[in-house]
């Protein structure tokens, strides 16, 4: 069957379609039913049936005579070392950590919190909460203090797993420190805390609080997996509360077993045995999904890498890495792609590795433009396939079905709705649009299994947040359109869509232009008041490595190609040159916080920023133009 095919049949009858995805998953109690609607619009999936995540992303392959393939493989280039895991191995350390776990009284139901850096007893540390019935959550390594000691009061841990430190390419961060100063301001204090402790840095431990990992799990009885209820929580994970406190997403564990199970095979085309490597991190949704429960779960064998896609030692670290371990599909942001093109833009380094076994490019997390996804088409000699989705989906809206149909691939586009999402564009009013027309994205209820069904503690929060604005949607935040064929494009967030007298248009369209200019590795677009036409438009321009020319040249010259492919409506006639952009740690450029301080608005340092130091870079830039109260 092809995709329309499959996704015509979804679309008749859902209730069957899910159900047949269902019979993939190892069940302790079977679901009978698929959608559970009796509190619609706060729908649920496979609520009469009992389930335990860890089980199927475990045991069972062990149990189907597996135990002895690769479960994960640890790549740290920062440390300069390489460990492998088989699945009978994970079992063990897993099943060990649960019953010490246990031991102290987590039972189903806890909270624990996971604040660990990328290593192998991170995914440990998941699957373990995960075979108890316990409820993670994952937050990013090296996370401010204050912005962990919120996620404490919210989520109420009895526990939190952590590592002594993280390491990055030029320095060691204290993780221990940021951790007791967290736990100091948080008024919810967690019974007991466990130390990974790392050969980097060995962390002072509190004594009656606090425990070594190793020390933790010595002379206890390992735990069997504990089957939940479908819809029991198997993780919060908190969106980044740059509006105020942070959004827990909850996952409901059978949903989530069973969609992302689908989508191993049906997107991304692997399987039993398969290397599948995902660089994100298990701070981010993505290493939530794709690198520890998705390819466990569909019997890959995952890779955990702790380095970046530049600097550790070069920007062919990510060829090296699919050469070495054989990687099948490889799944990162634009934004790490573009940070190999600006160091390497001709794809030298990448003829230095046999990337034979490479199937295809995934990218994911910010809109991929045309001229990224081209730079890697002509130098890996592979699909490269652009996908949406959100925190709050856990897997994609929208994707090219590698495994069921590859479909022509249409650049600027992440392809067609995947089964499960009902894809409308709406104008202001909540009325669909015609095919070519900019618009909010938003899908039609139900979601799918897997997707959030309500937020932590914040069920009104919920409704406001993503029913409210269309009746019967859930509003994605995110604006495009579709074409007459199907397929999706992303334009901007919907914040991110300015209107210049009167024209709405599109910051992701006016990128894309910047973007296609030989000297621009990466750019980005706001809008910044104007007391005459609203809003304009003003560009950040980063240069490709060894670019010598005057930044005077190139700005004029992104200013003309602007006029020449979008027009003089855009009235584009400001850029400057930066070194960097302003980002988050998973690689989204943080548009609006640039608005505010070209503005002159107050504005918050965003908790997930990479790097602080860039905003003052960024402010300076602003300046130079008369924004940000220059003169």
């Amino acid at each position: 069957m092809g995709y329309r095919d499959i996704y015509d049949g979804w679309k008749a009858d859902p209730e069957a379609y899910w159900l047949k995805a269902a019979a993939e998953i190892d069940w302790a109690v079977p679901p009978t039913k698929a959608l559970n609607d009796t509190r619609a619009p706060l729908y649920e999936w496979f609520t009469d049936a009992r389930v335990n995540t860890c089980w199927n992303a475990v045991d069972r392959h062990v149990e189907a005579g597996r135990g002895d393939q690769l479960a994960i493989i640890h790549d740290s280039p920062v440390t300069r070392t390489k460990h492998a895991i088989t699945y009978r191995e994970l079992q063990t350390r897993v099943a060990s950590l649960a019953g010490a776990l246990r031991a102290k009284g987590v039972e189903k139901g806890d909270r624990v919190i996971i604040y660990m850096p990328m290593v192998p007893e991170a995914l440990e540390a998941m699957l373990a909460c995960a075979r108890l019935g316990a409820i993670h959550s994952v937050v990013f390594g090296g996370f401010a203090a204050n912005e962990l000691a919120v996620r404490i009061d919210d989520c109420t841990p009895k526990a939190i797993i952590a590592a002594s430190c993280g390491i990055e390419p030029s320095r060691v961060v204290h993780y221990k420190p940021l951790l007791d100063a967290a736990i100091d301001m948080a008024s919810h204090k967690p019974e007991f805390c466990v130390i990974l402790q790392r050969e980097q840095e060995v962390a002072s431990l509190i004594p009656g609080r606090d425990v070594a990992w190793h020390t933790f799990q010595f002379g206890v009885e390992p735990a069997d997996c504990v089957p939940v209820e479908g819809n029991h929580p198997a993780y919060i994970l908190y969106t980044s509360g740059t509006t105020g406190a942070p959004k827990g997403v909850v996952r409901p564990t059978a949903g989530h077993l069973v969609a992302l199970n689908w989508t191993m095979r049906a997107i991304y085309n692997c399987g039993h045995g398969d290397v599948f490597w995902a660089a994100s991190d298990v701070g981010w949704v993505v290493g939530h999904s794709y690198i520890c429960y998705a390819p466990l779960i569909a019997g890959c064998t995952t890779i955990v890498f702790e380095g970046k896609p530049v600097g550790t030692p070069d920007a062919g670290t990510f060829w090296r890495v699919i050469a070495e371990h054989k990687v099948r599909s490889f799944f990162t942001a634009p934004t790490a792609i573009r940070a190999v093109k600006r160091e390497d833009p001709e794809g030298t380094l990448v003829g230095d590795y046999d990337l034979s076994n490479l199937q295809a490019l995934f990218l994911a997390g910010e809109r991929a433009d045309p001229d990224t996804i081209l730079w890697a088409q002509r130098h890996l000699k592979v699909p490269v396939i652009d996908h949406w989705w959100q925190t709050e989906t856990g897997y994609a809206i929208a994707a090219n079905p590698f495994g069921i149909e590859p479909l022509p691939v249409k650049i600027g586009s992440p392809s067609v709705a995947m089964p499960g999402f009902d894809v409308q564009v709406l104008d202001e009013g909540g009325h669909p649009v015609a095919p070519g027309t900019l618009g909010a994205i938003a899908i039609k209820l139900p979601l799918p299994p897997g997707t959030l069904p309500t937020l932590w503690n914040a069920e009104e929060r919920f409704r406001k947040s993503y029913l409210a604005h269309f009746p019967g949607y859930y509003e994605t935040g995110d604006a495009g359109y579709v074409d007459a064929d199907g397929y999706l494009y992303i334009m901007a967030r919907t914040d991110d869509v300015i209107n210049v007298a009167g024209h709405r248009l599109s910051t992701g369209a006016m990128e894309e232009v910047l973007a296609s200019h030989k000297d621009v590795a990466e750019c980005a677009v706001i809008g910044v008041a104007d007391d005459l036409k609203g809003q304009s438009p003003l560009g950040f321009l980063c240069l490709n490595k060894g670019t010598n020319r005057p930044h005077a040249e190139v700005v004029k010259e992104c200013i003309k190609l602007m006029r020449d492919q979008i027009g003089p409506v855009a009235d584009f006639k400001r850029a400057v040159v930066v070194d960097r952009l302003p980002k988050t740690r998973s690689g989204k450029i943080l548009r609006g916080t640039m608005v505010k301080i070209a503005d002159g608005q107050d504005w918050k340092m965003p908790a997930t920023i990479d790097d602080p130091a860039i905003l003052d870079e960024i402010t300076e830039a602003l300046k130079s133009l008369g924004l940000a109260g220059g003169i």
